[in-house]
């Protein structure tokens, strides 16, 4: 799940979402392409054994992952065509001093693509960092650096601290602090003893070693130091709530007033480290994880001060590593690799425009806009959402699980919905961000610190909403609880999701899907605990909540069965509210299809009904090879199942794909009616 600013839930993992890989010579005249095509396809598999292979065995069998990527799909296509969108783009707008926006983005992309001149530096831009951690003398300096840190752009350790909406108010901002501290993509990384955890830590703790030798410091004393911030990121895991855990809103929601923190860690004055972090006058603040603060106040108090200032050393080496010199870059891709089985680093330039577009995205999203999107697709997504949203009120009208009473709050929930298309009404201004182009450290910098002061400059401020959770060459959508909304960046609304030149049956399958899964968000196991308002708040009568929750286990029940990698399942509770996206999204994009022309009709097209090539057009959506590292990691991180599982996952349910393909009693996917899952 991509999470920026707001509670997302989102079409499509982050961690497929890196600018990497080898870039193709732009196209003056692009091709229509084939919307399906056979030569993607198994024909030898039975659609009723394994539809997904059916649908792109041959695609698969003939695209192995890259050596710059960790997996390879339709999504990771399109992101190759928008980091080669974003190089253009840049490149263009280093040689346009006339407009300072586009200098400013064209100085960034310069400083970042100057390799002899960062190479030249060294460690040099850190040096004075490590000088002042060094210099540390007492736990509450050591405190009083984190604060400091923040408020400069220089990263996060030890836990997370947001300006966000509160959740129960969602017209007000809130300080929030969230668990963190912790390097290794998950906390199982620290505390399983199986293989693939232990070969992970392993080689974390080389990584270690190495990167505090590469800072100058003796095998010996790198050696030391790698064990401390082993036993540090340990105990800061164990105290840690699994993911499923964080997935719960009401369990994470915890508000306490400022002054009361002492009873909860006695150990930190937060009046005084909230106002060095430059909040000011906040009386109360939600703890998503109260149990992990108090761990982090009897570390604080238990682990030498020596090895607190080795951990701050560690979180700076960690976060600049990538803007440093070659030798700090190929380590930093080491522990990348033992993580992800990536085996060669991603072009520069396809790192430096993917960092512009973190750091700097409405600058750059205004150029990609201007260039690359064609206005009418707004309008004819607005008409796609609103048919979409229509057909989802008449499946709610008549669902036979649910009360009217409870009917009535979720279609006032639905159609509060506020629709976001493309891009933002209005952009951020960057003006006063300084942006040198033989300074890449210190642009990044800047840019994070002027994020930093937007954030906390929210206090006290009426809510925002017309703000985006993504940037506009974004290859994904969302639905954000607390402001109601779904939100379709205009890079998602090209094939194969969505294409003027396509048929109905394609377009329903791919964006008619995605409108239905960011839809259904709103009405999953998370999604469906807030009101119409955006508020947390319980709208549902217990009998109808009792019946939701016995047909969510049951999706539960069923994704849990699908292996990924030898004795690795899927998450089926980690991955249910994308599981339950998937199913309501399609089955109403289903729906929303038969009332089509082309369905009524009946016509084939290359051979396919229009109910096969709905379907086919959303089975090749979800195509993707992937390192059996990445799988491993996937499966504990990411809240979405695998692509194999989102293809296969929903069909199953659906009535209309076993008349489609006459799937029949013997075929390996078939379930019989009664077994089939219907919620939305």
């Amino acid at each position: 799940m991509h999470m920026r600013l707001l509670v997302t839930f989102t079409l499509c993992g982050a961690a497929a979402a890196g600018l990497l890989g080898f870039m193709p010579p732009e196209d003056p005249k692009p091709k229509k392409p084939k919307y399906i095509d056979r030569a993607n396809m198994d024909l030898s598999v039975k659609p009723g054994d394994n539809f997904y292979y059916y649908a792109n065995g041959s695609w698969l069998k003939k695209n192995p992952v890259p050596a710059s990527k960790t997996r390879w799909g339709s999504f990771d296509e399109l992101r190759e065509e928008s980091s080669r969108r974003l190089r253009k783009l840049l490149e263009e707008a280093g040689k346009n001093s006339s407009d300072p926006k586009q200098q400013k983005i064209g100085d960034f992309y310069r400083s970042g693509m100057d390799t002899a001149h960062i190479e030249s530096q060294g460690m040099n831009p850190i040096r004075a960092d490590l000088q002042r951690i060094d210099a540390l003398t007492s736990t509450q300096a050591f405190l009083d650096e984190l604060a400091w840190e923040r408020t400069q752009g220089m990263g996060g350790a030890l836990f997370s601290f947001t300006i966000s909406q509160d959740r129960k108010k969602v017209d007000q901002y809130i300080p929030q602090i969230g668990q963190g501290g912790i390097t290794l993509p998950d906390r199982d990384y620290y505390l399983k003893n199986d293989k693939r955890s232990t070969t992970v830590r392993d080689a974390y703790r080389k990584h270690l070693m190495e990167m505090f030798v590469l800072a100058g410091i003796g095998a010996r004393e790198a050696d030391r130091m790698g064990d401390a911030v082993l036993r540090i990121e340990t105990a800061l895991a164990k105290a840690q709530m699994a993911r499923v855990e964080m997935r719960d809103p009401y369990k994470t929601y915890n508000k306490f007033a400022v002054k009361d923190l002492a009873n909860l860690t006695p150990g930190v004055d937060w009046n005084s480290l909230l106002g060095k972090m430059k909040l000011q006058g906040a009386d109360s603040i939600i703890i998503s994880n109260p149990n992990f603060l108090r761990a982090v106040d009897v570390l604080l108090s238990a682990v030498p001060l020596e090895d607190w200032k080795t951990y701050l050393k560690w979180n700076l080496l960690n976060s600049t590593a990538p803007y440093l010199s070659r030798s700090f870059r190929e380590q930093d891709f080491k522990l990348r690799q033992a993580l992800s089985g990536q085996k060669e680093m991603a072009p520069r330039w396809q790192f430096v425009s993917g960092l512009i577009d973190q750091q700097l995205g409405d600058a750059l999203g205004q150029l990609y806009v201007a260039k690359y999107f064609q206005p009418e697709a707004k309008e004819r997504m607005l008409a796609l959402v609103n048919n979409l949203q229509e057909t989802f009120a008449s499946r709610i009208k008549g669902l036979d699980w649910m009360s009217q009473e409870t009917k009535v709050r979720a279609l006032e929930k639905l159609n509060a919905f506020t629709k976001k298309i493309a891009y933002p009404d209005k952009w951020k201004d960057y003006s006063s961000i300084n942006i040198a182009a033989n300074d890449l450290l210190g642009n990044v910098r800047r840019s994070a610190q002027w994020r930093y002061n937007e954030m906390i400059g929210r206090f006290g401020r009426p809510v925002d909403r017309t703000e985006w959770g993504m940037t506009p060459p974004t290859i994904n959508a969302y639905y954000s609880p607390v402001n109601n909304e779904i939100a379709f960046p205009a890079g998602i609304l090209q094939f194969p999701f969505f294409d003027f030149g396509a048929d109905d049956a394609v377009n329903y399958g791919g964006i008619g899907a995605v409108i239905g899964h960011e839809i259904t968000h709103g009405f999953d196991d998370q999604g469906r605990q807030y009101a119409a308002s955006g508020n947390l708040s319980d709208w549902w009568t217990k009998a109808d909540a009792d019946l939701f929750k016995q047909r969510a286990d049951q999706v539960v029940a069923q994704y849990n069965a699908f292996t990924v990698l030898d004795t690795l399942h899927v998450n089926g509770r980690l991955t249910l509210g994308e599981n339950l996206a998937d199913l309501g999204g399609l089955s109403m994009a289903y729906e929303a299809f038969t009332k089509t022309k082309q369905f009524q009709e009946g016509k084939k097209v290359d051979g396919f009904t229009p109910a096969q090539r709905f379907f086919l057009s959303w089975a090749q959506v979800w195509r993707s090879n992937a390192t059996p590292e990445a799988m491993a990691q996937l499966i504990l991180t990411d809240p979405h199942s695998p692509g194999e599982h989102r293809a296969n996952g929903p069909i199953v349910n659906m009535d209309a794909w076993y008349q489609a393909f006459n799937i029949q009693p013997g075929d390996k996917m078939y379930k019989a009616p009664e077994q089939r899952i219907r919620i939305w």
